[in-house]
C-alpha cells in the first residue's frame, strides 16, 4: 500500500493537480483565499485528475485567536464564531464547490460528504458556547444520486434528540458504500485472511439508494 501511495504522489496528473497556482485567479477568489477554500479547490483538482477519495479538514487560520477553542469546537462565544468566522468561510466555499463540480460535469459522479464527529449542546453554557453533544447532529450530502433540497429526519424542538427518521452512523456508512457501488453487506479479507464486513448493521438510506 505504501508503494501505491508513493506512485500516486509521483504520477504526472497528481503533480499537476497539486499546482494550484495554475487555477485562474477568479476561481481561486470564488473558493475563498483562506486555507479551507484553497484546500477544497485542491480537492476538486485532485478529483478532476482521477483521485477517487479526497478528505479536506477545516483548518484554523493564522491569527484566528478570537476564542481559545479551535474551529467548530465552540465552547466559548459560539454565536459570534459562527457568524463572523466559520459560516462565512464554509458557506461560500461549499456552494462554489458544488457549482464548480456541476459546471465541469463531475457532480453526478462525485459524492460530497460534509460532517463532523458530533453535534453541540442544545443549551448555551456560561461562556456563551456550546459543548460536545452526540445525541443528534446533522450532516450534508450532495452530488451523485443525492436528491437536492431534501431533508431526511428531524430533531425535537430544542435540537436535543431525534424526533423522526433517525439515521445511525452505520446507516451513513452503508449508504456511502452503496453509492460507490460496493454492497453494504460486502466482505473482504484482511491481511490475516479474516473476513471483514465493510459495515455492520447499517441500512442504506432508501431516499438516496432506493
Amino acid at each position: 500500500m505504501l508503494d501505491d501511495a508513493f506512485s500516486l504522489l509521483r504520477s504526472g496528473s497528481t503533480r499537476t493537480a497539486l499546482q494550484i497556482e495554475r487555477e485562474p485567479a477568479a476561481i481561486r477568489d470564488r473558493y475563498g483565499r483562506h486555507t479551507f477554500g484553497q484546500s477544497v479547490l485542491l480537492a476538486r483538482r485532485l478529483i478532476e485528475a482521477g483521485v477517487r477519495l479526497v478528505q479536506v479538514n477545516f483548518p484554523r487560520e493564522p491569527g484566528d485567536t478570537s476564542a481559545s477553542n479551535p474551529l467548530w469546537d465552540t465552547h466559548r462565544d459560539n454565536a459570534a464564531r459562527l457568524r463572523d468566522v466559520l459560516c462565512p468561510q464554509f458557506d461560500g466555499t461549499f456552494a462554489t464547490l458544488l457549482d464548480d463540480l456541476a459546471d465541469r460535469g463531475l457532480l453526478d459522479e462525485t459524492l460530497v460528504v460534509v460532517m463532523g464527529e458530533f453535534g453541540r449542546t442544545p443549551k448555551i453554557n456560561g461562556a456563551g458556547g456550546r459543548d460536545h453533544w452526540g445525541n443528534v447532529f446533522s450532516i450534508a450530502l450532495a452530488g451523485g444520486p443525492v436528491p437536492g433540497g431534501s431533508v431526511i429526519g428531524a430533531s425535537d424542538a430544542t435540537g436535543a434528540f431525534p424526533a423522526e427518521r433517525p439515521v445511525q452512523p452505520p446507516d451513513l456508512a452503508a449508504t456511502i458504500f452503496e453509492v460507490m457501488g460496493i454492497p453494504h453487506g460486502y466482505e473482504f479479507r484482511d491481511p490475516l485472511a479474516r473476513p471483514r464486513a465493510v459495515t455492520t448493521g447499517g441500512i442504506p438510506l432508501r431516499e438516496i439508494c432506493g
